[in-house]
């Protein structure tokens, strides 16, 4: 692609997510929803290819859709209230239209249909940024609303997206629908917990876009799309592949990972609102995603492929040793901060 129209790309990406940040009001975040949309389907088929066009058919149309039900919405919460600003008093119908707008560009069950079908189609460094980037401004419009949105609903909904996203993990074979479904089983522990402590769930979502942006970096540099190019991973890149194993741990939430943190003061913060049963049952739940991440350490670690001459030892982790300094730097500090937590 040409460099002026990437660079053009990137910076609607960056204005139209920073529009909805700083905006109080509903039709300029709508527009800035808008820009994002608009600006990352190019990158989607940057690649010609008839999966890739499949994948950003599939987005807009999602996209479209919510954005409609979010102007419908604020419209006519402004007729009933004459309020456009958003921390202003909304209508308790326009509020649920509104928190189901946005989860549907989140992706979160049942309105998830999408995400991994898109991330499927699209290329890893395309499935970074729709993964992490694109979620920070309806995240931050959904962090707004909490006051206003239905608790009984975000318990449902967030309880879904964490079993939905472990049933549809375990039997998957490609990484990028792996990857779908995780930030689906993540974005659910976010939604339970969004009206009884919005800082809990955005502590959650900092902590998810530092794991996932990291996470997809390492297999940019393996290169690897499916569970069967792992097994080769460790004849490769020996260092690479042992810290990506703390990562897939740390996102599943074992201990002392930085993954484990919010997964705990969730569930204390349940207890503590006397939610012990949903706790549990969301606990469980997750218990399905840690099948697919201990599979995915599996393959990477215990199933080694033989090592014979063709095989390039440590050619792609010296070749793209710039992208995993990061990774090694984010993995340093990672597996310690809950024991700050802890101490502090």
């Amino acid at each position: 692609m040409n460099p002026y129209a990437l660079s053009t790309i990137f910076m609607s990406l960056f204005i139209g997510t920073i529009l909805t940040l700083s905006s109080q009001h509903w039709m300029l975040a709508w527009i800035g929803l808008e820009i994002n949309t608009m600006a990352i389907i190019p990158l989607m088929t940057i690649v010609p290819h008839p999966r890739a066009t499949e994948a950003a058919t599939k987005y807009f149309l999602t996209q479209a859709t919510a954005s409609a039900l979010i102007l419908f919405s604020s419209t006519m919460n402004a007729w009933i209230t004459g309020e456009w600003t958003i921390n202003s008093n909304i209508n308790d119908t326009l509020a649920i239209l509104l928190s189901i707008a946005i989860l549907m560009k989140l992706g979160v069950a049942p309105f998830h249909f999408w995400l991994p079908e898109v991330l499927q189609g699209i290329s890893l460094k395309t499935g970074l940024i729709l993964s992490t980037w694109q979620k920070l401004a309806p995240m931050a419009l959904l962090i707004q609303l909490a006051p206003f949105i239905n608790l009984n609903l975000m318990l449902l909904l967030g309880l879904l997206s964490t079993m939905i996203g472990g049933w549809g993990g375990i039997n998957q074979m490609q990484i990028r629908k792996i990857l779908a479904f995780s930030s689906i089983a993540h974005l659910g522990w976010m939604v339970a917990v969004l009206k009884i402590s919005p800082q809990l769930s955005l502590t959650n979502f900092y902590i998810y876009i530092l794991l996932t942006s990291t996470l997809f970096l390492t297999f940019l540099s393996l290169n690897t799309k499916n569970i069967s190019e792992l097994s080769t991973s460790w004849s490769k890149a020996p260092t690479l592949t042992a810290l990506s194993l703390l990562l897939l741990l740390s996102l599943s939430g074992l201990p002392p990972l930085t993954g484990f943190m919010p997964k705990w003061f969730i569930a204390q913060e349940m207890v503590k609102q006397d939610l012990t049963v949903f706790a549990l049952m969301i606990l469980l739940s997750t218990l399905l995603s840690l099948f697919f991440y201990l599979r995915l350490t599996y393959t990477m670690s215990l199933t080694l492929a033989p090592n014979t001459s063709n095989t390039p030892s440590t050619w792609i982790y010296k070749q793209k040793n710039i992208m995993a300094a990061p990774i090694i730097f984010s993995l340093m500090i990672l597996p310690i901060s809950p024991m700050i937590m802890i101490l502090i």
